[in-house]
């Protein structure tokens, strides 16, 4: 899995009780206990990343930029209910109750202004990170009892980039549609992601991108789908001027950047088609040239062309290899969607339909 590059972290870590909604701030550095259930049985492990910019406005104030931020808020929300019980989910927070938690605690807090500071003198983009722990000292195999939210902040250059070598490893599962888990920003996702780069780099070994297939392994390979990449989701760009989008479920992320790269898209008037694509059409169109560019969309990185995709099949033995066509115009117009989406954070182009910018002064 792709690193984060050049990160300088925020000063200050905060945590949030849930259940009597007590806020501290303290270190980043601060650690957890090890006895927590959180680290042993990841019984309430689940995150979110939230691309922000920072400046000043108008005013001479400093101003957080979010877009779509309310859909990372929802989706965080979603993730802390699967890892409750019944009885609990009345004390997940309300978005709104997230907004004022990381915006008016948090970012406002005092130990934070010269990080922000920082930030609007480089025009750097940022990452807020909250997750959740029970801080309680037990390794019961039980739902939390001390559930709470914790949140760390970094600016950075950049995160995966381009050119990366992405590789298909269809033997191993990132997660199971029929627990619901794949949807949702979960702790015990990830091993398996990296696990499976582990994998690709034995075969491959400048692999930075694993594309997994879906969660039926005992179907023929032909016939297993796209699902995504072991951080982040996929766009096809295909030689007919098509993207394809594939289709959300209980095995996908619902992607915030990719919604917002699909309506830059249609924006543009290029045909977006959200449809299943599986393993032996992407073979196919490898085979006869017609795929253009393969792409990893997420929250960090936004978007970004793999230089090379090599394709495995069961016995892990290499049956293809897609390399983007840089010629088709396509190819350009993806840097430029990139590009566009971070200039609407920036404020140097207005916001497309279907991206809400949400605006904060930090007083």
């Amino acid at each position: 899995m792709a690193n984060f590059e050049n990160a300088k972290w925020a000063a200050g870590q905060m945590r949030y009780f849930l259940y009597d909604k007590s806020f501290e701030m303290f270190e980043a550095q601060a650690k957890t206990y090890a006895a927590t259930r959180s680290a042993y049985y990841a019984s309430f492990l689940c995150f979110e990343g939230i691309r922000y910019f920072c400046h000043r406005n108008e005013r001479g104030k400093i101003e957080l930029v979010f877009v779509n931020w309310e859909q990372n808020l929802e989706r965080f929300r979603q993730s802390m209910a699967f890892n409750l019980s019944r009885e609990q989910q009345s004390i997940v927070p309300a978005k709104e109750e997230l907004e004022d938690l990381f915006i008016r605690k948090y970012f406002s807090h005092p130990v934070m202004r010269p990080f922000l500071e920082e930030m609007t003198v480089k025009g750097v983009q940022g990452y807020l990170r909250p997750f959740t722990l029970d801080e309680e000292h037990s390794m019961g195999v039980t739902f939390p009892n001390f559930p709470a939210i914790r949140a760390v902040t970094c600016m950075y250059d950049r995160y995966l980039g381009e050119p990366f070598t992405g590789v298909v490893i269809p033997n191993l599962v990132r997660a199971l549609a029929a627990n619901g888990t794949g949807c949702l920003k979960l702790g015990i996702n990830y091993l398996m992601s990296i696990k499976a780069l582990d994998q690709a780099k034995s075969i491959v070994p400048e692999a930075a991108a694993v594309l997994f297939l879906d969660d039926k392994p005992y179907l023929p390979i032909e016939e297993r789908e796209i699902s995504e990449w072991d951080s982040s989701c996929c766009l096809l760009a295909l030689k007919d001027g098509t993207v394809v989008k594939i289709p959300e479920s209980k095995l996908i992320l619902p992607s915030i950047t990719i919604k917002s790269m699909v309506a830059i898209l249609k924006s543009l008037k290029i045909k977006v088609e959200e449809r299943p694509f599986t393993f032996g059409e992407l073979l196919n169109r490898v085979k006869k040239n017609e795929l253009v560019a393969v792409t990893s969309v997420g929250t960090a990185g936004i978007l970004n062309r793999a230089d090379k995709l090599v394709l495995i099949d069961n016995d892990l033995q290499v049956v293809g290899q897609h390399l983007p066509m840089k010629t088709h115009p396509l190819y350009d117009k993806l840097r430029e969607i990139r590009e566009l989406y971070w200039h609407v954070y920036q404020g140097k182009v207005e916001p497309l339909p279907g991206l809400k910018v949400s605006r904060y002064e930090i007083a």
